[in-house]
C-alpha cells in the first residue's frame, strides 16, 4: 500500500503530502503577504486538512531556509 512505503525512513505521501503545501504556500507569499489563518483557509478550500501544529512549523521551516521573509503586525 502506498501510504505504507518509506524510503530512507521517511514516509513518502507525508513528503509529498507536505512538499504540495509548500509549493502552495510559496506561490501566495510571491503574489501577497501571507498571515497563518488565511493560509489555513486558503489550503482549506484546495482540499488540505492542515492543523496550526503543521502550518506554523512549515513557515518556520521555510522562513529558516531563507524562502520567506517574515515580519510581526500587531493589528
Amino acid at each position: 500500500m502506498i501510504s505504507d512505503f518509506d524510503i530512507g525512513g521517511g514516509n513518502v505521501l507525508r513528503d509529498f503530502f507536505l512538499g504540495s503545501i509548500k509549493i502552495h504556500i510559496l506561490y501566495h507569499a510571491d503574489v501577497e503577504p501571507i498571515y497563518g489563518a488565511y493560509l489555513m483557509e486558503e489550503l482549506a478550500s484546495h482540499g488540505y486538512d492542515i492543523s496550526p501544529g503543521t502550518l506554523y512549523p512549515t513557515l518556520k521551516g521555510l522562513h529558516k531556509n531563507g524562502l520567506l521573509d517574515k515580519y510581526e503586525e500587531t493589528v
